[in-house]
């Protein structure tokens, strides 16, 4: 029996069988874009921690700010004491990613927290109780955030879940485009985002619309330029405010420090987490100062965020990210990886579409060339074989069926195309 299997049979005895396996691998220790199973076999990494290593594993400005931090220093509380990291992590924020003309931080634990901080601030930002998310959405599973997120899977049984949640269609032409050309459709979901407001609730009850512009765990759709320009104005127009998700997408994943850059768009608040930490738990809730002091006393905040140990290596991950040109790095692993994938789908008629952004990037499986049969069984199975050959990659999508790329943008340019062969060769064996 290999170590990696105890590991798992000691997982089956102890961990709730809900908490899901994305991929059958085992991790001891990484570094850079490699990770070393219980067994000692190299694998090259393509998941990141689900898009949490842009910078990659371990990198040594981020464990020795670790270090010392917490030989100084683990945990005070920020409401009761004051800490240094905390402020120069939003300082460095605030530079990185204005909000106007003043902007403000919140610290949290993870990119859940942020989104139900972000909404209780729009709530009393605007008075107003309703908030409009999107199909294809995942903003995490607490239950505001769960409320918000559109896969029923990750939400059964878990209700009733918070009310005054209403949601609009993702714009996705692949599936839902049928002979309409993609500027027509988009016209289209256009009329049906100011219809909206007569069929479903009026402009006046919404506090804000909160959406990915590239969707992480719906499958990397992205949000059309057209449509994003309308819905801003929409929320303009009825006083709205527009909270932008860069969870997944944020900190040089798409080429840029956030995926709003490349829209030439400021959100009116927005949310982080994932390769904000370079590994550690930390995400936050940034936005224009005015709406940020709405919150009333006593009513965000918590035990943990900003911890510490955790800002010192936010701040650290950060700064390394600047050397290293992480933004970049992010253009230049998607546009090889893009080219790839288009080439992959040229020569396999199970790869229905390819799409994405900057290094955020997946292809949608589907049988028979057909959008309305989505392939989750052949995904499962691709990423189980890569596996064996040394690759960890995950799925995604709404219905299981899109391989998503988030490696480190740091990867070595001969272990990025290492792993794509492994990829691109597995899968021509499987629909052979």
């Amino acid at each position: 029996m290999t170590k990696s299997s105890i590991l798992y049979d000691r997982r089956k005895q102890l961990i709730p069988n809900a908490l899901g396996i994305f991929n059958p691998s085992t991790a001891m220790r990484a570094e850079g874009a490699r990770i070393w199973d219980a067994d000692g076999r190299e694998l090259i990494d393509f998941a990141g921690g689900i898009g949490v290593m842009n910078a990659g594993h371990c990198p040594e400005p981020v464990v020795k700010a670790i270090q010392e931090q917490a030989a100084k220093l683990i945990h005070s509380c920020f409401n009761v004491s004051v800490t240094e990291p905390y402020l120069a992590l939003a300082e460095k924020l605030v530079e990185l990613l204005p909000h106007g003309e003043a902007t403000k931080v919140m610290m949290t634990n993870s990119g859940a927290e942020a989104v139900e901080n972000a909404i209780k601030i729009a709530r009393m930002a605007t008075g107003r109780p309703g908030i409009i998310c999107f199909t294809g959405a995942f903003h995490g599973r607490t239950m505001m955030a769960m409320s918000l997120t559109a896969k029923s899977k990750n939400k059964t049984n878990c209700g009733p879940y918070a009310p005054e949640v209403y949601r609009l269609e993702f714009p996705y032409h692949y599936r839902y485009g049928g002979s309409l050309g993609e500027a027509e459709y988009i016209e289209q979901q256009v009329r049906r985002l100011k219809d909206f407001f007569y069929y479903q609730v009026g402009p006046e009850h919404i506090a804000a619309v909160i959406v990915e512009l590239v969707q992480g765990e719906g499958g990397f759709t992205v949000m059309p330029p057209a449509y994003l320009k309308a819905l801003q104005e929409t929320c303009k127009e009825h006083g709205i405010l527009l909270i932008l998700d860069e969870v997944q997408s944020g900190f040089g994943r798409t080429g840029r420090w956030a995926a709003y850059e490349h829209y030439g768009i400021t959100p009116d608040i927005s949310t982080w987490a994932k390769s904000m930490g370079g590994g550690m738990p930390i995400g936050a809730v940034m936005g224009r100062a005015d709406i940020m002091d709405a919150a009333k006393p006593g009513t965000i905040g918590g035990t943990y965020p900003g911890n510490p140990v955790c800002c010192a290596a936010a701040l650290a991950n950060i700064q390394y990210m600047e050397a290293v040109g992480i933004n970049d790095l992010g253009q230049k692993v998607g546009r090889t990886v893009r080219q790839r994938m288009e080439a992959m789908k040229e020569k396999c008629p199970a790869i229905g579409n390819v799409r994405g952004l900057g290094a955020m990037l997946a292809f949608e499986l589907v049988k028979n060339g057909d959008p309305w049969q989505p392939d989750a069984d052949l995904t499962n199975k691709l990423v189980n074989a890569c596996e064996k050959e040394g690759l960890v990659i995950i799925s995604a999508g709404t219905f299981g069926n899109c391989i998503r790329v988030l490696s480190p943008l740091t990867i070595e340019e001969d272990l990025l195309k290492k792993g794509l062969n492994i990829l691109e060769e597995t899968l021509m064996e499987l629909t052979a």
